[in-house]
């Protein structure tokens, strides 16, 4: 077996999120793919096939096929830059096309992938009320400024967004509870954000899902939060930083830009650095 091992959103060569990235003639079976993102057990590891101009990709964790991982697609990238060179790729994923490019930085590559489209909409009150249960979390500790929303960038994910940094560092959740629950909703990270400015905001994100207690970067819920924050009309800067991982003691960055349209594609960019084997 024959797969790439990078961390995806490091900050400063250290932390990121672990991520598999394996090339491919012919793409697995389904079997086959799970078989080694569990042997892998990162919390993703993505499989490319060439096809014409652009790259067939699907993503596994250890648990179960996800349409689309931030982290392994920002490793893919640094991949496919170091092995063709600079520039932007194709991908084909299971419910879209996206791109990635690549380009070289002090530190090696970084890349910066754009994302499928977005959406969000209320969560239902008393699935909110379950999952807070389930989190041992109260309505008194989120700010109210920010509703309680599914959001999606190409994976759906619940947005809770607390009132102090304190409730992230406490985060605990029951596991096999919060599991069902996200398997119910179809639910890929239950995002727990704290706003630190208009432009820095600081995240846990739970994938019980997966079968992954937390990811320690998570870019397919940094773009679902862009599109969020743009469809409740928040007036912070439409650039902005996410950090995530600390409370794990793996810090990992990542960087957030997206338009005003409601809906298009956000452009979520990090460092990688690679895993010695």
């Amino acid at each position: 077996m024959n797969v790439l091992k990078l961390a995806a959103f490091s900050q400063n060569g250290q932390g990121g999120n672990p991520a598999g990235v394996a090339f491919y003639d012919v793409m697995p079976s389904d079997e086959e793919m799970l078989r080694i993102a569990k042997e892998v057990g990162y919390s993703e590891t993505a499989f490319l096939v060439k096809q014409a101009d652009s790259w067939r990709v699907r993503y596994f964790a250890p648990e179960l096929e996800v349409p689309f991982c931030g982290h392994a697609t920002i490793a893919l990238g640094v991949a496919l830059g170091e092995r063709f060179g600079d520039g932007e790729y194709k991908l084909v994923l299971n419910n879209s096309a996206i791109t990635v490019r690549a380009e070289k930085s002090e530190r090696g590559y970084s890349s910066t992938l754009q994302s499928p489209e977005t959406h969000s909409e209320d969560a239902p009150q008393e699935f909110v009320d379950e999952v807070l249960a389930g989190f041992h979390l109260t309505r008194d500790q989120l700010d109210p400024v920010f509703p309680i929303r599914f959001a999606s960038g190409g994976a759906k994910h619940l947005i809770l967004v607390a009132k102090d940094r304190q409730t992230l560092t406490d985060m605990q959740y029951d596991f096999d509870k919060v599991r069902v629950l996200m398997m119910d909703k179809n639910l890929i990270t239950i995002s727990l954000i704290w706003q630190a400015s208009d432009d820095v905001f600081h995240s846990r994100n739970a994938f019980a899902s997966g079968g992954v207690y937390e990811d320690p970067a998570t870019g397919a819920a940094a773009a679902a939060l862009a599109g969020y924050l743009r469809d409740i009309g928040w007036n912070g800067k439409n650039e902005f930083t996410i950090i995530q991982g600390e409370d794990m003691g793996v810090p990992s960055r990542l960087v957030v830009k997206f338009g005003p349209q409601v809906g298009e594609s956000v452009a979520v960019s990090g460092e990688t650095r690679y895993i010695e084997a």
